[in-house]
């Protein structure tokens, strides 16, 4: 595996650069960053050529993000441009409906993770002292059907597939997205006892959470029987404990406290407390469970955490990767707010719904409100500020004074963001 040649670059009596922390911009300065604008189109079905086009996506998430904002576009000192599928440098065509000023952009792939890699890159631009307002963008559109895997020379995840295949058996026919996060399902429930009904709720859950986002793919309230009895997909997933392929798009304007001062922006502006994003470690490929992304978010939510000097425990929301009913889950562990193991009863007491101690994906989740990869990471970090702001209409969760984020890719990168009210 590719991970146990990296030990020959480590000198014996010298930390090994695997374990020093790269990932946070704690040491970048100390400019406090805050999400002032944002905007994002509705998620919807692949729509193909009758839907709107990749660049109308994005120049519709720039435009409300500007508006919400108050500022022009002639502000913006940096973009960062998020998506999976395409060629290089879409993010400009995007971007330049809004103008052209010659400022850097940046485009950001990163699996799954994209949006909120590219919201980590600009945010760290502002940090640093590189600029004092900067735009992060993610959009994708989609083909119809089961999520593939485009594979030229290279394959991100060969080697996390390589491992569930010795640990547990080849997959068949199953597609392997959520081959991979079945199989860590099942691991949990041999070690730890979780059930099938358990996973089941998650969906339950958040299918009831999107009836109340006009943004979501998908506004239907669905039973445990309805989940259980859908088409399974890979034991335990069935088709409605799965997030679906999507077209959207999402864009937020970031800035510094002199700018938020400066144009009067206090009343919109969140602040990025803490925001951290990690990549695989070598105890990543020792478990399904670690394989699909736990221990790069419990990484990622430590530095998070740290940065913010916030814990999980002081928040009241909390927008998670929930690709499959099985990662939610996953991460209610990883992020801390459980124990190991103790997810499913979390899930039982009604701990992640109105009414109990943290609402987890009131705006649906990647389940029901949908999933374009690009997108997904920067519309979690806008439905937070949405949440903080007293903007969620249905949704909102009351207080809302600290919102928790996480956004994971297979290969590896799992982000962690820790927002509070300005």
């Amino acid at each position: 595996m590719a991970v146990a040649r990296l030990g020959r670059f480590c000198r014996p009596g010298v930390r090994c650069c695997l374990f020093r922390n790269f990932s946070t911009s704690k040491n970048l300065g100390k400019e406090r960053v805050f999400v002032v604008g944002v905007g994002m189109t509705k998620f919807s079905k692949p729509l193909g050529v009758k839907g709107p086009s990749f660049i109308e996506l994005g120049k519709e998430a720039v435009h409300e993000a500007l508006k919400d904002a108050g500022v022009p576009y002639i502000a913006v000192e940096g973009a960062h441009v998020g998506y999976v599928f395409g060629p290089s440098t879409k993010g400009q065509s995007v971007v330049y409906q809004a103008g052209l000023t010659g400022i850097p952009i940046t485009n950001v792939n990163n699996n799954c993770a994209t949006g909120a890699s590219a919201l980590f890159a600009s945010r760290n631009m502002i940090a640093g002292g590189l600029a004092r307002c900067t735009l992060a963008v993610g959009v994708e559109k989609m083909q119809k059907g089961s999520l593939t895997l485009d594979v030229d020379d290279v394959n991100p995840i060969e080697d996390h597939i390589t491992q569930l295949v010795k640990e547990c058996g080849h997959h068949g026919d199953a597609p392997i997205a959520p081959w991979m996060f079945a199989v860590a399902g099942q691991q949990h429930m041999k070690k730890y006892g979780t059930t099938i009904e358990q996973f089941a709720k998650i969906a339950v859950k958040n299918h009831r959470h999107s009836i109340n986002n006009p943004n979501a793919q998908f506004t239907q309230e669905y039973s445990l029987s309805d989940v259980l009895e859908s088409k399974e997909i890979f034991s335990p997933l069935t088709k409605l404990q799965c997030s679906p392929t999507s077209d959207g798009a999402a864009a937020v304007i970031l800035a510094n406290q002199e700018f938020v001062k400066e144009h009067g922006l206090q009343d919109n502006a969140v602040e990025i407390a803490g925001i951290s994003l990690a990549t695989d470690v070598p105890s990543s490929f020792d478990n399904p469970i670690n394989v699909v992304g736990s221990a790069m978010t419990v990484r990622a939510a430590r530095q998070a955490y740290r940065e913010a000097g916030i814990a999980v425990k002081e928040a009241q929301v909390v927008e998670l990767h929930d690709c499959f009913s099985v990662n939610e889950l996953l991460t209610y562990e990883a992020l801390g707010m459980c124990d190991e193991g103790d997810g499913g009863a979390l899930v039982d007491r009604g701990d992640v719904t109105y009414g109990g101690r943290w609402v987890v994906n009131p705006s649906g989740g990647l389940i029901s409100k949908g999933h374009p990869l690009g997108a997904t990471g920067v519309a979690q970090c806008i439905e937070l500020c949405w949440q903080l702001r007293g903007l969620a209409g249905e949704r909102q969760v009351n207080p809302a004074t600290v919102a928790v984020q996480h956004n994971i890719g297979l290969g590896g990168a799992s982000a962690v963001a820790v927002y509070k009210k300005y």
